[in-house]
């Protein structure tokens, strides 16, 4: 039970899937449970348990021990939380990289480029085509986009 010095674990979440933008819905998706278990662990009735806790602290960009400190999250449960979480997803990891990526082929002999940039726009469509997230999806889809469209650019 929460006293006046703790926050509830529940609510920290449902403020920070607010602030992220994230439905019920989107957010069980990620952490592979159901809509039901979402509202559960929103409004108290339930606990995170240490998976849980840790995957959400990655996809709020946060420690797992910065999620739940404050709160009244269990401190034995706490105490086997790792002190740090993955925050970005391969997708998201990919995409940062494209720019530098890019700049380096530009580098190279047209033709050279021209062969390096279709490998990339491969290798981008087949992280679409296995990517089960839609915001994902739609940001490799803009990213094939842009390296054809810089390609094109780059040839005239």
């Amino acid at each position: 039970m929460p006293t006046d010095s703790t926050e509830s674990l529940g609510r920290r979440i449902a403020g920070l899937r607010n602030d992220h933008g994230y439905t019920q819905q989107e957010l069980a998706a990620r952490l592979a449970l159901s809509r039901n278990a979402v509202s559960h662990i929103e409004t108290g009735l339930s606990l995170p348990s240490e998976r849980t806790v840790v995957l959400l602290a990655g996809l709020f960009r946060v420690e797992p021990h910065e999620l739940v400190d404050g709160t009244d999250y269990p401190p034995a449960k706490a105490d086997r939380l790792p002190l740090i979480a993955p925050r970005y997803t391969a997708v998201e990891a990919r995409l940062h990289r494209l720019d530098v990526e890019l700049a380096l082929i530009d580098r190279l002999d047209p033709d050279e480029a021209l062969a390096e940039r279709a490998a990339l726009v491969a290798e981008l469509e087949a992280m679409e085509r296995a990517s089960f997230d839609p915001g994902e999806r739609a940001q490799l889809a803009g990213a094939v986009l842009y390296v054809g469209a810089t390609s094109v650019r780059n040839r005239s």
